[in-house]
């Protein structure tokens, strides 16, 4: 709303963000981060990095909400998982762009990996202090030292197998923007260009 309000985006992006939305939605039934398979992220960042920022902020968190509600996949980890694919959208929309294709996807399928990894830490983060109970080696501690908190965490992400989804949603969407990014980044941009939106070149 406050995008809208202060122009930052018009009714145009509003139409190609609903599109993409409903498109992002109906693509995560595909995979909805089962076994680390995440299909919704691709698009995301891809649409992040055509059309900015604030775009792709809105995308990723809208994109999740929808997809819940179609799946019936509500619950407290909702909130959580709508705000760190916005944060990974809100990311994506800073990539640097190049007129050199291999560079491009070169950033892109870099910043896939890397936000595959913020994301499952994010995800295991807001649970991990209940999951893992009080007094185990793998607890969190109130109080203590950042570094010691933060080796006890990697540690359960390694318990817990965290990391190995987080490396299949890494490989998925790589591989995803590998396939189809530069036909579809093509795409959005004619898309972009003929509403008169999107960030230039």
């Amino acid at each position: 709303l406050i995008e809208f309000a202060t122009g930052d985006i018009s009714s145009k992006h509003l139409a190609l963000l609903g599109v993409l939305i409903a498109l992002n939605a109906v693509i995560r039934l595909l995979g909805a981060g089962t076994a680390g398979i995440e299909t919704a992220f691709f698009l995301i960042i891809l649409g992040a990095f055509v059309f900015g920022s604030g775009f792709g902020f809105i995308l990723g968190a809208s994109s999740i909400l929808v997809s819940a509600l179609l799946t019936g996949g509500i619950g407290p980890w909702l909130p959580f998982q709508m705000m760190g694919a916005a944060l990974v959208g809100l990311g994506a929309g800073l990539i640097p762009r190049s007129k050199r294709r291999w560079l491009q996807n070169t950033w892109l399928i870099g910043y896939s990996v890397l936000a595959s990894f913020v994301y499952g830490g994010l995800m295991t983060m807001w649970n991990w202090p209940y999951l893992a109970g009080v007094g185990t080696q793998l607890s969190y501690v109130p109080g203590d030292a950042l570094l010691s908190n933060l080796t006890r965490f990697i540690q359960y992400e390694i318990v817990t197998g965290g990391l190995v989804w987080d490396l299949g949603r890494a490989i998925t969407t790589s591989a995803l923007i590998l396939l189809t990014g530069t036909a579809l980044t093509a795409t959005l941009r004619r898309a972009a260009t003929r509403a008169g939106v999107g960030r230039e070149l």
